[in-house]
């Protein structure tokens, strides 16, 4: 994705590129103001229906992505680009040659379809049409909203019998949105929602389960271009042009206007000098950066960038150091209050407050900030390494209180969602927070307010990838529901599974994983939600049950620890190996390969690959979440299980890392690392004699002389 970020020149092109890129956040920005302005009374499409405040918003999207990839270097063609036009060749023929003939094609339609597919496809494979096609795309891509904006009402009542230019406009925004996919994230995002779509028109030649009845073309392409919900605008969409246009343009103004540093700063600012310094400032930097913008990658550049010279100094290993950089940068998928976009596509699906995400997701961050904190502590006392400390230019302690001010608005983001305002809301009102404090301040002033445009430009530069990425997901989300592919795999995974929790947990957390290696965590939540929520939930709530809770409640705290189970393990596709985005943007800064750095970062917090498959285990695991507890118990019931399982979660978390580390007080052998990680497991394990009995094990290798030492001095 370097290209979305390489500078604009400033051509003629160039310009209008920003100015798309500006007109999409302003747009997005007035749409909160809007129901308070004398236009609300105008009753402009484009304003007031919030099917065309989608569509939109995508045309924003792919303006901005077709100009911005005009001035990229072209994408080499690969394996992958080759799959990605066999594919784009199934619908595209059924398109053309209808079977059977339900609707009349006209000649123009159908020249129309060919075009829209080699703009959109052909560059994938012959890499110098990438920039003549850009232009193209981007022309193109205004007709679907110009057709939709013209014919709305009609359309709503057309989704199952299209006429021949629905059906042609539904072709040309499914193709365009793929080709810029494509563009930013490579093949595998396109060829997925090809592969669901191809199902739908040929479900009759799947085996077993999975065969279904095939789908006409016209009615897929109805249904996705005019259904209200269920179509390319429906609320995987509307995530997008709801929640994560605003945390994007905050984050982006953030960085114009120079208070990344300030937050990294903050960072620097609390830790003291030791060895572990440099780690200690990562774990930090990468939680305050996360509370502000919610993408994994972008933080782990900018931390390792920041530390990288601490720990130079410090003598860390460098493939250590980036792998606790990768990590820790990771970590803003899951910090409140400002997620990934995954958090607000569970506020859609389960049609929850977005607090409660926040409250579910707290935990199991902070627990993951303790084993990188942790790792990092071993591993700086067994190296021997020299203590370093940050240099500010000021004492530490005057820095931090000059500039914690930086975190009201972040702060006001809670506190207007506990007061039940919208999320847009909140987050417009925390950038506005963010402008005051940088012009208000003398040390932090930018010149002129060149840096407030700058931030608009950048913050939906950002937004890019992610909400192209995003709205591939709905289509994808849509093809399955239209298939009943859901149902179908949810059974398979009761059959293979057994029935046992157990097995269907660690089944889905290895698919997660795996699919994770080739799209983004948004595409492989949302898949991993459709096709395996179902029957974990089955699952989790007979199991639930089964610890003595009403079937109601038990199920309700089986839905909050499935969808939370399903979003920390999409977020640890970032930084897994061998394809992980994080490992990548720490690679480029500490130079070294990817995929060593990615195993040195699924090494450096080896905990939170357990912490995500325990809670969902049994119904007292789901402690780690807080709200399923709270919710389904009487607070004096509740509270005691949530503070048993973090307590024993945190110990079990330290243990690992030293084992991982290969020091407590002393260097451990590899027998002694091993005993004490299997011994580890033990607290991780939502059950209170495993834990204490886990806890009483591993206290002697604490000990300074250790076990061995104990017995030669007996």
């Amino acid at each position: 994705m370097a290209e979305v970020h390489a500078s604009l020149p400033l051509s003629p092109l160039g310009r209008l590129a920003r100015l798309v890129l500006i007109l999409g956040s302003l747009y997005s920005l007035y749409l909160v103001l809007h129901p308070f302005t004398p236009l609300a009374k105008a009753e402009i499409p484009l304003l007031d229906i919030v099917q065309l405040q989608r569509s939109t918003h995508v045309l924003f999207l792919l303006l901005g992505a077709y100009l911005v990839s005009f001035f990229a270097p072209p994408r080499k063609a690969t394996l992958g680009s080759w799959v990605f036009l066999a594919f784009s060749l199934i619908p595209l023929h059924s398109f053309l040659f209808p079977r059977p003939p339900a609707m009349e094609l006209p000649l123009e339609v159908r020249l129309f379809g060919l075009l829209v597919w080699a703009v959109a496809v052909l560059p994938a494979v012959v890499p110098r049409l990438q920039r003549p096609t850009a232009l193209l795309g981007a022309l193109l891509a205004v007709l679907p909203t110009w057709y939709q904006t013209r014919y709305f009402e009609e359309l709503v009542y057309r989704a199952v019998i299209p006429a021949a230019w629905d059906a042609g406009m539904s072709l040309a925004l499914i193709l365009l949105l793929l080709g810029v996919v494509y563009r930013l994230l490579g093949p595998v995002m396109p060829v997925l929602v090809l592969f669901f779509f191809s199902y739908n028109l040929h479900a009759q030649v799947f085996p077993g389960a999975f065969r279904g009845a095939p789908q006409p073309i016209d009615l897929l392409l109805g249904k996705s271009f005019n259904e209200t919900e269920a179509g390319i605008y429906g609320l995987i969409t509307g995530v997008s042009a709801k929640y994560l246009v605003y945390f994007t343009l905050l984050s982006g103004m953030i960085t114009a206007l120079g208070l990344g540093r300030v937050v990294a700063n903050m960072a620097l600012a609390l830790v003291g000098k030791s060895p572990a310094t440099p780690g200690r400032v990562t774990g930090l930097a990468g939680t305050f950066m996360g509370m502000f913008s919610g993408s994994g990658a972008a933080d782990t550049q900018f931390v390792a960038a920041l530390t990288k010279p601490l720990y130079e100094r410090a003598g860390y290993d460098r493939l250590t150091a980036a792998g606790i950089a990768a990590t820790a940068g990771t970590i803003a998928l899951i910090m409140p209050p400002i997620m990934g976009s995954i958090a607000f596509i569970m506020v859609e699906i389960l049609e929850i407050p977005y607090l409660k995400v926040m409250a579910m997701a707290i935990g199991p961050a902070l627990l993951y900030l303790l084993s990188i904190m942790a790792f990092n502590e071993f591993y700086a006392r067994k190296a021997g390494l020299p203590a370093v400390a940050p240099e500010l230019g000021m004492s530490r302690r005057a820095y931090a209180l000059r500039y914690s001010p930086i975190f009201l608005p972040i702060l006001l983001i809670v506190v207007l969602l506990y007061l039940g305002y919208e999320v847009r809301t909140a987050a417009s009102l925390a950038l506005l927070g963010f402008i005051l404090l940088a012009y208000l301040d003398p040390t932090l002033r930018p010149q002129g307010i060149g840096p407030i445009f700058r931030g608009l430009e950048e913050g939906f530069r950002s937004l890019l990838p992610i909400g192209t990425a995003v709205t591939s997901a709905n289509l994808i989300f849509s093809m399955m529901v239209i298939s009943g592919l859901p149902s179908k795999f949810s059974q398979l995974l009761q059959q293979v599974s057994g029935e046992s929790l157990l097995l269907a947990t660690l089944i889905t957390a290895l698919f997660s994983l795996v699919l994770g290696m080739g799209v983004p965590p948004t595409a492989t939540y949302v898949l991993t939600s459709a096709l395996t929520a179902p029957a974990i939930i089955a699952l989790a709530t007979e199991n639930f049950t089964a610890y003595g809770l009403d079937p109601k409640m038990a199920q309700i705290a089986a839905v909050y620890a499935t969808h939370m189970f399903l979003f920390y393990y999409a977020v640890l596709a970032d930084v897994t190996p061998p394809v992980a985005l994080s490992a990548y943007a720490a690679a480029s800064v500490f130079g070294t390969h990817p995929l060593p750095t990615g195993i040195y970062a699924a090494r450096v917090a080896l905990s939170k690959y357990l912490i995500g498959f325990f809670f969902l285990l049994t119904y007292t695991g789901t402690g780690l979440l807080i709200l399923p507890v709270l919710e389904t118990l009487p607070p004096d019931k509740a509270w005691p299980i949530i503070l048993e399982r973090f307590l024993s979660v945190a110990v079990g978390i330290i243990y690992l890392s030293a084992s991982t580390a290969g020091y407590t007080r002393r260097p451990l052998s590899r027998p002694e690392s091993w005993a004490l990680g299997l011994i580890a497991l033990l607290l991780f394990i939502p059950q209170a004699s495993l834990n204490l009995l886990g806890f009483l094990l591993g206290l002697p290798f604490f000990l300074k002389r250790g076990l061995t030492g104990l017995g030669r001095r007996a």
